[in-house]
């Protein structure tokens, strides 16, 4: 009898090592349990930086481009992408209107005082020159040619047709026009192939993919606007500048043009943090930037920091101040 009530008695305790140490591996599996669904649980939103760019074929296009791909590389948290616009006018409203977080602008688009929205800049980019284009066989050798002429002056909320509306008043050209259309880039060179104008005007950085296109299938030419540089800084402002188009950039006679600074704009409210980043890297990869078009090799942190009249956003300035070149 002894030894049985041992034995049981033996048995009774291995039974309860035994539902002990299941009842330890419960703990353990329930303890666990929280931690696991906490680190495969969905991560925050990444936040979204749409940029506002231009046509698909000019420059702000090429730019953003490239620009989304990099942050979309190198920040995480981040995703980007670009948005077709008319450029520079539009880019401003949708900027100002939180429709895009990032966009490209000429300087003269922006007004002289703080301008409404809650728009700073992150950097001045490069020049955008504006392109007077017309065929070399046709009527246009200069500006006043113009008249009684039919003429496309950019595509409506666009930089091309603010700076080209400014100087055909500068000039007194502006009522002597046959016909004034307002066309984009990709549809201006169609309408001049095609013969349905006689000349169109493009603010761009150089080379223009759609002018280097037409030029190199049908002989073209640019109309000298440097004599009108002048006028244009005493009616408007100082912004504008004059620049040469080289015979490098599209195989055609040299002319000097009415060029002006554009500018990476950014909405205030973004992070400070966030947009240090982005200004980082459009400085550091400034060469896959040029990659993408060469005018992006013009970016340099002495002239960035020039962004009359906005002021840079205080991530924007953070970076250039513990960057000094």
């Amino acid at each position: 009898m002894g030894g049985a009530r041992s034995h049981r008695r033996a048995g009774r305790g291995v039974a309860g090592r035994r539902l002990h140490t299941l009842a330890v591996a419960v703990a353990v599996v329930s303890t666990a349990l929280p931690i696991i669904t906490a680190c495969t649980s969905p991560v925050a939103n990444p936040t979204r930086l749409r940029i506002a760019t231009g046509s698909a074929t000019a420059v702000y296009y090429a730019v953003g481009q490239s620009l989304a791909s990099i942050l979309n590389r190198e920040l995480p948290d981040v995703t980007a992408s670009v948005v077709v616009t008319a450029a520079s006018a539009e880019n401003v409203s949708l900027v100002s209107s939180g429709r895009a977080e990032l966009g490209f602008t000429q300087a003269d688009i922006l007004p002289v005082g703080a301008p409404a929205g809650g728009m700073s800049a992150i950097a001045r980019v490069y020049d955008d020159l504006l392109h007077l284009v017309t065929r070399k066989q046709g009527p246009v050798r200069q500006l006043q040619d113009l008249r009684g002429r039919r003429v496309a002056i950019g595509a409506p909320g666009s930089g091309t047709a603010v700076t080209a509306n400014r100087l055909l008043e500068v000039a007194e050209v502006d009522d002597g026009l046959a016909e004034t259309l307002w066309l984009g880039i990709d549809d201006s060179v169609a309408a001049l192939r095609a013969g349905k104008i006689d000349a169109f005007f493009f603010s761009g950085g150089l080379p223009v993919k759609a002018v280097a296109d037409f030029a190199a299938e049908t002989p073209a030419q640019f109309v000298d606007l440097g004599q009108w540089v002048e006028p244009l800084r005493k009616s408007y402002r100082e912004v504008y500048v004059g620049r040469d188009i080289p015979t490098s950039a599209y195989g055609t006679e040299p002319v000097t043009t009415v060029a002006v600074p554009n500018y990476l704009v950014v909405a205030t409210a973004l992070p400070e943090q966030l947009v240090y980043d982005v200004t980082r890297l459009l400085m550091q990869r400034r060469d896959e930037l040029s990659g993408a078009h060469p005018a992006a090799a013009r970016l340099n942190a002495q002239s960035a920091i020039t962004t009359t009249p906005l002021a840079l956003h205080p991530g924007a300035a953070r970076y250039y101040q513990t960057h000094k070149p």
